[in-house]
C-alpha cells in the first residue's frame, strides 16, 4: 500500500497513544486555554454527574489529527473533519486510524477520502470523521 497510489480498504492512519492521564489533562488545560474543570477536578466532575474527570473532546481530535499528519504530508491534506462519538475516560488508550473510502478527482488533482476513527482499548469509537488528502 502506498500513500502515492491508495485502492479502496487500505489503511493510510494508523497510530497508537499512551493512556490519558490527569497530568496530561492538566497539561492541556494550560496548553489550549480550556479550563473548564470538568477536565481536571474529580469534585466538580462528580457534582455533574460522572464518575470522574474526562479527556477535552478537542485533545483527542489532535490526537488523531497527529496521527493523519504523522502518515500524510501536511501539505498533502485538503479537508479534516470530526465528530465527537462519545466521552473519552480517563486512561483511556487511543487506537487512531484512517482507510481509503473513496479515490477521485476534484480540481484536477487525484485525492482520496479516509474515514477516520479514534477508539479506545475497548474497541468504543471515541471519535469519527474524514480526511480528503492529495494523491
Amino acid at each position: 500500500m502506498s500513500v502515492d497510489q491508495p485502492s479502496i480498504g487500505d489503511r493510510i492512519v494508523h497510530k497508537e497513544f499512551l493512556a490519558i492521564t490527569r497530568h496530561r489533562l492538566a497539561l492541556y488545560c494550560g496548553a489550549s486555554g480550556d479550563h473548564n474543570p470538568i477536565h481536571v477536578d474529580l469534585d466538580f466532575a462528580r457534582q455533574a454527574g460522572f464518575p470522574d474527570v474526562f479527556s477535552h473532546g478537542m485533545l483527542v481530535m489532535a490526537y488523531l489529527g497527529q496521527a493523519l499528519t504523522d502518515a500524510v504530508a501536511p501539505s498533502r491534506v485538503r479537508s479534516f473533519s470530526t465528530r465527537f462519538v462519545a466521552i473519552t475516560q480517563l486512561g483511556a488508550e487511543l487506537t487512531c486510524e484512517g482507510t481509503v473510502a473513496e479515490v477521485f478527482e476534484q480540481e484536477g488533482e487525484k485525492r482520496a477520502k479516509l474515514a477516520l476513527t479514534t477508539r479506545d482499548q475497548n474497541g468504543e469509537i471515541k471519535l469519527a470523521g474524514e480526511a480528503i488528502i492529495a494523491i
